[in-house]
């Protein structure tokens, strides 16, 4: 996270916290004063404090507003409300982009006719991501703050690694770390006494669009996100492989709640596995791979119909879905306070 917050240091935060909060004059003067004889401060190029880099390979130049603010870079207090703001801003920013690439490029709108489908459900679905990616950020910062003052085992240069291969070691390490965690927080999340208050409002959508993938009880998606958080401080990670995979997450999660069924693999539980669990609610607890689920007994196969858009989009098959799915709802959550509306006029096309 140090190469993130030095990028938006440079390029948003130094010149916003200069204007926000400016330093005295009387500091000003004692840290100027000595290149005052040979430049004026807009044609300094060296400044009082050199300003180390978070990386070799990514060495940004900062301007003059890095040192005119009363909160410098190592300021705690601005560390950790930069922190806060890319983890709040930046995170909504990547969720809007890549959530609305898949909602209009891949997503199946004739999804809006199904039985399932909420009235007004993508108002929703964001409404609820904007109302929890606040407080996941609060959540979330404190794991960032630790990483920057160096307790986690971030490296630089390839050289740095434990051993050479570890380089290429460190990415299935990381999915099998995580989503073996995560396959458990996510099952416990399911606990009578867990659900109904922390996992529920992400089971709210039994038809889930690509804007569903981060619509969670605050609380649950930072319990969700622990185990990525916890796998630097305990394992080696490049510091430019630890963003790759940061976004990469995100890109999943939104993957896997878009519509479409493209790999029926045994083995990635892509999204028509996690159709499966939002339609069937105990099954398929897993981020990446199927492999806890069978090892945990929870793993469902999907329905062969999924991998063809006649068949996905039948009426039988809908009928068939609801009908079970009505079932297992009843006995996990009881009543059904679910709004639903099928929105016929939004497409152009009826279902078979």
């Amino acid at each position: 996270m140090d190469v993130v917050l030095e990028i938006f240091d440079t390029f948003i935060f130094d010149r916003l916290y200069a204007v926000l909060l400016p330093t005295s004059s009387i500091t000003f003067t004692r840290n100027t004063v000595k290149d005052a004889a040979t430049s004026t401060f807009s044609s300094m190029r060296e400044m009082p404090t050199a300003l180390s880099h978070a990386s070799r390979f990514l060495q940004l130049e900062p301007s003059h507003f890095a040192y005119m603010s009363a909160w410098s870079r190592d300021n705690i207090w601005r560390q950790l409300l930069s922190l806060y703001l890319i983890t709040w801003l930046f995170g909504s920013l990547v969720y809007f982009i890549f959530a609305s690439l898949s909602y209009f490029l891949v997503f199946d709108h004739a999804t809006f006719t199904h039985p399932k489908y909420l009235k007004n459900q993508v108002r929703l679905e964001i409404a609820q991501t904007l109302k929890a990616l606040p407080l996941m950020a609060v959540l979330t910062v404190p794991f960032f703050f630790a990483e920057i003052k160096g307790y986690a085992k971030l490296y630089d240069a390839p050289a740095e690694a434990p051993f050479a291969l570890y380089n290429i070691l460190q990415f299935p390490l990381f999915i099998l770390f995580t989503d073996f965690f995560v396959y458990w927080i996510h099952r416990g999340l399911h606990h009578p006494c867990m659900y109904k208050t922390f996992h529920k409002p992400h089971h709210k959508w039994i038809m889930p669009t690509p804007f569903a993938s981060h619509a969670f009880h605050p609380i649950d998606g930072w319990a969700q996100s622990v185990p990525y958080h916890v796998f630097p401080f305990l394992f080696p990670l490049q510091k430019f492989a630890y963003i790759f995979l940061f976004v990469t997450i995100n890109v999943w999660t939104i993957a896997i709640h878009d519509g479409e069924y493209v790999s029926n693999s045994p083995i990635i539980n892509g999204a028509a596995c996690h159709t499966m669990h939002h339609l069937y609610f105990n099954y398929n607890y897993g981020q990446f791979t199927t492999l806890w689920d069978r090892l945990g007994g929870s793993y469902r196969a999907p329905n062969i119909e999924l991998f063809s858009r006649e068949s996905k989009m039948s009426k039988s098959e809908w009928e068939r879905q609801t009908t079970e799915m009505e079932k297992v709802q009843k006995s996990v959550e009881g009543d059904d306070d679910r709004k639903y509306g099928v929105e016929v006029q939004k497409i152009s096309k009826k279902v078979q």
